[in-house]
């Protein structure tokens, strides 16, 4: 078979499956079991495709997913991840659009615990945005500072998204992992300043707010000191361990889950409930992420063996074109898909041609799984699909309509198109903290 058929096959047919609505798992599932049936020798390809498998899900770099998923989960469950949050909003005061600015660093600190944007998102918006416009904040500075700072946890470690695009890619998931902390920081401090002029310039978006004049300054600094430091410790732990090069991803996830299950028990938080949902949601998340591995990686040995992948690999060469034009491309692709799919079907549906392509061009595998990352990040705003718009939706106040969720997320999605512009010139801001590791 020619590898433009085999090409059609495969990728027609997952396109033919998701478009009847299977699940995008499944579908590559499906799709597999059909091309090992093809291209591997009927039942031999199908046995050979269980091995496969099996290999994929085994492997000791896949343990970080896990860990870093319970890691949040304790700190969510739990409700330290609030007590901190609660902490940075007494400790600000006297400034434009106090409380916007409250969800933009207790997000930012939020993201570095737990690696879970929808959770970031959720918790923030249920906790916060109520009272935003309760008290007379314009929706829009109220929603979006939120869901800006919910996708800087994709960036930020400990980021299970980035363990399994470096475990897919074949990039090292610690400098993957430490890759992102430059741009994930330059993304919050362009929402914190978008915010602060936003509302120096017009302070009807938000009613002016001294927090509780009443408070002494170390009843102010207090709960800082109690909740907000001990707990950043973990990151900083988590985050120097890597770049100094005492731990791999795996030891230092361990680290990270172990620190955050101590510190819960410390603060006397952990319950057998709060337990209990925290593995049944690390297992849930885990599992998902084990299978989306699994349909992945047989789908890319699938056109590699068909053919496909060499074919389609040349032409794109014979195309003579620069790198940064194959890189500029890549990332229309993604920002394409990220208005109608979630990030892990634009991973499934990508790796299998982009990896090939930036291999063969010599393109830097860091600085291109960075921008994967932010590309992945700013999709969770785009309409109509963006899964932080549909979040935001389900936990805000009945009377607010999708159509205002998306008005609120325009100006930082513009922000965020400006952070991944950044990285793209500037390849230095995604490689060069990994390039301290070696």
């Amino acid at each position: 078979m020619e590898w433009q058929s085999a090409l059609l096959l495969l990728v027609g047919g997952l396109i033919f499956l998701m478009a009847l609505g299977l699940p995008v798992v499944f579908a590559f599932i499906a799709i597999n079991l059909i091309g090992a049936y093809v291209f591997m020798g009927g039942e031999v390809g199908i046995m050979q495709m269980a091995r496969n498998s099996a290999e994929a899900i085994t492997s000791f770099s896949l343990i970080p997913i896990p860990l870093f998923v319970l890691m949040g989960e304790v700190l969510f469950h739990t409700g330290l991840a609030y007590k901190a949050i609660t902490a940075i909003e007494r400790l600000i005061k006297r400034i434009p659009g106090r409380l916007s600015i409250v969800s933009v660093l207790g997000g930012t600190a939020f993201a570095t615990l737990s690696g879970s944007s929808i959770a970031n998102t959720a918790m923030m918006g249920s906790s916060l945005l109520p009272d935003m416009l309760k008290r007379g904040y314009h929706p829009s500075i109220a929603m979006g500072p939120i869901m800006a700072v919910g996708g800087i946890a994709m960036l930020i470690p400990p980021s299970a998204l980035a363990v399994t695009l470096g475990s897919l890619a074949g990039i090292s998931i610690g400098e993957l992992l430490i890759g992102g902390i430059i741009p994930g920081i330059l993304m919050g401090v362009a929402v914190l300043m978008y915010v602060m002029i936003r509302c120096s310039r017009n302070p009807d978006l938000a009613p002016a707010d001294d927090g509780d004049v009443s408070l002494s300054t170390w009843q102010r600094w207090r709960p800082f000191c109690v909740y907000v430091l001990p707990l950043s410790g973990i990151f900083v732990a988590v985050v120097g361990s890597l770049l100094a090069g005492w731990a791999e991803p795996t030891e230092s996830a361990a680290f990270g889950a172990v620190a955050a299950t101590l510190a819960a028990l410390c603060y006397r938080c952990l319950s057998m409930e709060a337990l209990s949902k925290s593995l049944m949601e690390t297992a849930k998340v885990s599992v998902m992420i084990l299978f989306v591995l699994v349909a992945s990686t047989t789908f890319s040995q699938l056109l590699s063996f068909s053919g496909a992948t060499n074919g389609l690999l040349k032409v794109i060469t014979g195309w003579e074109l620069t790198p940064l034009m194959v890189v500029l491309g890549m990332l229309l692709v993604l920002l394409v898909l990220g208005c109608f799919a979630d990030q892990i079907s634009m991973i499934m549906i990508t790796l299998p041609f982009f990896m090939p392509l930036v291999a063969s061009l010599g393109i830097d595998p860091i600085w291109i799984g960075v921008l994967f990352l932010v590309a992945m990040e700013i999709s969770f705003l785009t309409p109509p699909f963006g899964l932080l718009l549909i979040v935001m939706q389900g936990v805000a106040p009945p009377g607010i309509r999708l159509t205002q969720v998306y008005q609120a997320a325009v100006p930082f999605l513009l922000l965020q198109m400006l952070i991944l512009a950044l990285v793209v010139a500037l390849p230095w801001l995604a490689t060069g903290l990994p390039s301290l590791m070696n």
